[in-house]
């Protein structure tokens, strides 16, 4: 590895794949999740205004409909919360859109107005790290009502359609506590116990931080759902032994660790993926024998919980996020002036197009860029073959947008491409609620601000440059070194209460997950000064030899002789 204090003046650029971001993945063991919930939260009121022979009001209710695909990896508790949140910031958006539609018909005025909505939205979404899906649901609605014909006296109507839709996506997105209280909870533990058991079959740096981003994102789940139950005690039981099997590969593959760090003894991975299996079903939680430590560690767990509070990271000057919201609010105004200088009839769809291509980096960028344009090609003859049933009736409208609601959130996690094959069908749809259009215009229209929107967008993203990623690792690495400090004082000091052990032990698997993240983003950026590989490497090798110790100090790897079957179940 060179020596970085040659290398940091340099800047650097970096190629792009183009094979392997259309590679296809393993779908998501929860996809089925959002696509039954947006059908439900759809087919409602849909079928409603379908009785009332108010088709042409769907566009206000999808708004709402479209809010129950948010927080499907969130315990029910903060999934409320958080879809609560989603609706009145998609019910905000939208009278913002519908008002400027109703006191102006400037073109010019609304694809600015629609640019600076997609900024915003990109801003915040990623501040406050709502998602999957993320901004771009917010900016496909609130750019389409923008462009949508409106009265000013019509508006409280139509937002009241989008609030009761907004309703519906609520109560169905919470309405599975009613059979499984825990279920969010019991998926992200046997996320971290797979993950452990991964880590421990093949020590690396790759895996290891797989394992520890997934234990940390499995305590969080933990730590937001308040006051604790006896599920959620074994749950947290079975986390400890999960970063017991971490804590004992931290060593693996650097020579230049101390043996002292290392725990005696650790689960064995067959059984952290027997747990999972029955974590994931529906039988009782497996009870795991008790480690050393384990009930001051459950406290000190009680202790966090307490202290805990939402945060939201503040938009400050210098922040990494600004520059892609500057990408989207540059990128979505030029993709939408073109559009229109081009005589598209929807320059929304290119704003569109532009804000769904902005990620964390320009090389994530690029891959959705790839993504967004194959798809979307696919899915305009997707459309032109589904066209003709779907114009056989209202229902059997209504049967296809709902099929290919379904069909997106069943594909897309396995790649954004697949997704946009049936995302770009169920666009085109619901313009057919509101009357029927000419085909050849629709798909045409749909092609070129497909196209336009991809290539101004993607333009946008090289030119406005992100070189605060590099600052951004700068300032997790000292995190990242001021969270092992207070964790190595804190394994020092004799007296340390289990809540502060369990606490600097959190603090710095956090920062470690940030760390990570932040190099991750940083190195596909173009046109920045190099990264300091060695110092990231460095840290997150004594980071996790850290965390070893710190679960030593605590007793929590040091199991009983393994038993046959789950050790009894909850």
């Amino acid at each position: 590895m060179s020596d970085t204090s040659i290398r940091a003046g340099r800047p650097s650029v970096r190629g792009f794949a183009t094979v392997g971001a259309l590679r296809l993945a393993r779908p998501s063991d929860t996809w089925f999740k959002p696509a039954l919930s947006i059908v439900i939260a759809s087919a409602v009121p849909n079928l409603l205004l379908f009785a009332v022979d108010r088709l042409d009001l769907v566009m206000y209710t999808m708004a709402g409909s479209l809010c129950a695909l948010y927080g499907h990896n969130l315990p029910y508790a903060h999934r409320a919360r958080t879809v609560a949140g989603v609706v009145l910031g998609m019910s905000a958006g939208v009278a913002t859109a519908l008002v400027t539609a109703s006191l102006t018909d400037s073109t010019g005025v609304l694809i600015a107005v629609a640019a600076l909505l997609a900024a915003a939205q990109k801003a915040l979404c990623d501040a406050t790290r709502v998602g999957p899906p993320g901004a771009v649901i917010f900016t496909f609605v609130t750019s389409a009502a923008l462009f949508t014909p409106q009265e000013l006296g019509q508006v409280p109507g139509h937002l009241a359609l989008t609030l009761a839709a907004g309703a519906v996506s609520l109560l169905v997105t919470v309405g599975p506590a009613l059979l499984r209280r825990e279920g969010p909870e019991r998926r992200a533990t046997a996320r971290a116990l797979d993950a452990a058991a991964a880590c421990a079959d093949a020590p690396g740096p790759g895996t290891r931080h797989s394992a520890a981003a997934a234990v940390h994102s499995a305590w969080q789940s933990l730590l937001a759902t308040g006051r604790p139950t006896p599920v959620r005690r074994e749950l947290e039981r079975l986390l400890i032994h999960a970063e017991a099997a971490l804590a004992a590969t931290a060593n693996d593959g650097d020579p230049d660790a101390e043996e002292t760090a290392r725990p005696a003894a650790a689960p064995r991975p067959a059984r952290l993926r027997a747990w999972a299996a029955a974590t994931r079903a529906r039988s009782p939680v497996p009870c795991p024998p008790p480690a050393p430590g384990t009930t001051a560690e459950i406290f000190g767990v009680d202790a966090e919980r307490a202290a805990r509070r939402p945060v939201l990271r503040a938009l400050a000057p210098g922040s990494p996020l600004l520059p892609v919201a500057a990408r989207t609010l540059i990128g979505c105004a030029l993709a939408g002036y073109v559009c229109a200088a081009l005589g598209a009839g929807r320059p929304y769809w290119a704003i569109v197009t532009a804000a769904s291509l902005y990620q964390a980096n320009i090389t994530l960028s690029w891959n959705r860029t790839l993504q967004r344009t194959l798809g979307n090609l696919i899915g305009v003859l997707v459309f032109a073959a589904v066209l003709p049933l779907s114009r056989t009736g209202p229902l059997a409208l209504i049967g296809c947008c709902l099929f290919f609601n379904f069909a997106a959130e069943a594909l897309i996690t396995r790649n954004y491409w697949l997704g946009s094959v049936a995302v770009t069908p169920m666009a085109l749809l619901v313009l057919e609620f509101g009357g029927t259009h000419p085909a050849g215009e629709l798909i045409g229209d749909r092609v070129l601000d497909t196209l336009v929107g991809a290539a101004v967008g993607f333009l946008a993203a090289a030119a406005v440059t992100n070189r605060r990623a590099t600052g951004h690792v700068e300032k997790a690495l000292a995190e990242a070194e001021a969270s092992r400090a207070h964790a190595v004082r804190t394994i020092a000091d004799p007296a340390a209460a289990p809540a502060a052990l369990d606490g600097a032990r959190r603090r710095l698997t956090g920062s470690l997950v940030e760390l990570r993240l932040a190099g991750d983003a940083a190195a596909g950026e173009w046109w920045q000064h190099a990264l300091p590989e060695e110092r990231l490497v460095a840290a997150e090798q004594a980071g996790h030899r850290t965390l070893a110790a710190t679960a030593r100090r605590q007793g929590l790897a040091v199991l009983p002789p393994p038993r046959d079957g789950l050790d009894g179940a909850v």
